[in-house]
């Protein structure tokens, strides 16, 4: 094979893909030598050669010299190998140049090309590795190529890099051809599919795209302590300052909003919540469930947990549509965090209510209707009418009956406390460490967030 067309064909492909040229001619040489054992037998000592001067292929098969033959593959006589090298000698090892290698046949001929494709696919996988891996965590930018199986692929420019249906934001879609910006997510050195995976739904997403936006997090003044989203619908982000002059919420929002719009548009309309980070799980859950007002927080830190107590008309808001704000919160500290209203917790605070709680089948909400019917214990609930037990919950009369049975079997044990020498246990008191926020906290209005 001398061919100039050769030579043109290796130096695109190194230009275009940025493979080393060097990677180029030795898988081809490998390809050849290959197809060339697959024609002339596969114990054959083939050697292949580039020529870079001329673009020719050189092929030699290497036999040994013998005087009488036993293996054409491996040996040749002496008299055929003074025909081509007059000054051989016996057990020298003479190499034969294939003229024309386009007699290599066609299964050959497909066998080298599977293996240029196959060393060409394993050059280009090292290449985008080596050149992706240090952008592993930042956000690239790409053209929407195609759509296969609810996957997004994006052109980067060298490469095409995957968006899985997991990674994108539900709300809205994109179309072919559309510019997309995603998190990088991953860069994987081997991998059948795609070795790039993006992400449009990640927390780091979020936080990435802020420190775009926001130069005072570029440069370390400002800091995101946390960050927690249900992608294209909420999101919350913490943030601290280190520098007490610098308002690290007003540096989010921007002048006029108009740092938090930009994330606020590229995440599709998805509502953002800027908090100030607080050490203290107590006043950090009052900022990270604004806008709801908070009463007071009793911490159990031994569990990691939190019960948040806000006014009767704050609930709803607190707890957000279908959970979401306090599920956010509770992502956000890490902590699980329970909400319940003034009335309630007040509700708890009493023994009767807590009899009612007690009982199986009766869960806080149905105790609210029956304490606010007066039936304030179990006991009372043991001697209540079956219609009005109907009539204030909702439930059919035999699940009413199941009730009062169970009240009054619960009656009857509180009747006869258990009595210990030195200690009388009230049933149902728990000791709870409680911490109320301070006045100034509850009262300031600079201290709600934004």
């Amino acid at each position: 094979m001398n061919t100039e067309n050769l030579k043109r064909i290796i130096d695109q492909i190194s230009r275009d893909k940025g493979i080393d040229r060097a990677l180029l001619v030795e898988a081809i040489e490998e390809a050849v030598r290959s197809a060339a054992r697959k024609k002339y037998g596969s114990r054959c000592d083939i050697e292949v050669h580039f020529d870079e001067e001329t673009g020719e292929i050189e092929v030699f098969q290497y036999r040994t010299v013998v005087e009488n033959v036993e293996d054409d593959e491996t040996e040749i006589s002496l008299i055929a190998a003074r025909e081509l090298d007059p000054e051989v000698e016996l057990d020298d090892d003479l190499g034969e140049k294939i003229l024309d290698i386009t007699d290599l046949g066609r299964i050959a001929a497909q066998s080298a090309k599977q293996v240029i494709i196959h060393r060409m696919r394993d050059a280009e996988r090292d290449v985008i590795y080596e050149m992706f891996r240090e952008r592993e965590g930042t956000i690239v930018n790409g053209i929407v190529q195609r759509f296969e199986r609810g996957n997004m692929f994006i052109n980067l420019g060298r490469t095409d890099a995957v968006l899985p249906r997991e990674g994108q934001i539900p709300k809205r879609s994109f179309k072919q051809g559309d510019r997309i910006r995603a998190y990088l997510q991953e860069v994987r050195q081997e991998s059948r599919d795609s070795q790039l995976i993006l992400s449009r739904t990640c927390n780091e997403f979020l936080v990435k795209l802020f420190e775009m936006e926001v130069p005072e997090i570029a440069e370390g003044i400002v800091k995101i302590m946390g960050a927690s989203r249900e992608p294209g619908f909420r999101a919350k982000i913490a943030v601290s300052s280190s520098e007490s002059d610098v308002d690290p919420v007003g540096a989010c929002v921007g002048l006029k909003g108009s740092r938090v719009q930009n994330v606020v548009q590229e995440l599709q309309g998805e509502r953002i919540d800027i908090v100030p980070w607080s050490p203290d799980p107590a006043k950090y859950v009052y900022n990270a469930l604004a806008p709801a007002e908070v009463s007071m927080v009793i911490v159990d830190e031994e569990q990691n947990q939190l019960l948040v107590v806000v006014p009767d008309d704050q609930l709803s808001l607190a707890i957000g549509r279908q959970g979401q704000n306090v599920r956010l919160a509770s992502k956000l500290l890490g902590w699980r965090i329970d909400v319940k209203s003034k009335s309630r917790y007040a509700n708890l605070e009493d023994s009767g209510y807590r009899s009612l709680v007690a009982l199986e089948g009766i869960d806080e909400s149905m105790a609210d209707k029956l304490f606010a019917a007066e039936i304030t214990s179990a006991s009372v609930l043991a001697s209540s009418d079956i219609e009005k037990i109907m009539d204030v919950t909702g439930i059919e009369e035999e699940q009413a009956e199941k009730l009062k049975e169970l009240a009054a079997l619960s009656a009857d044990s509180a009747d006869q406390p258990e009595m210990t020498p030195d200690t009388e246990e009230i049933p149902g008191e728990e000791q709870v460490s409680e911490e109320k926020l301070p006045d100034d906290v509850a009262q300031d209005p600079d201290n709600q967030p934004e």
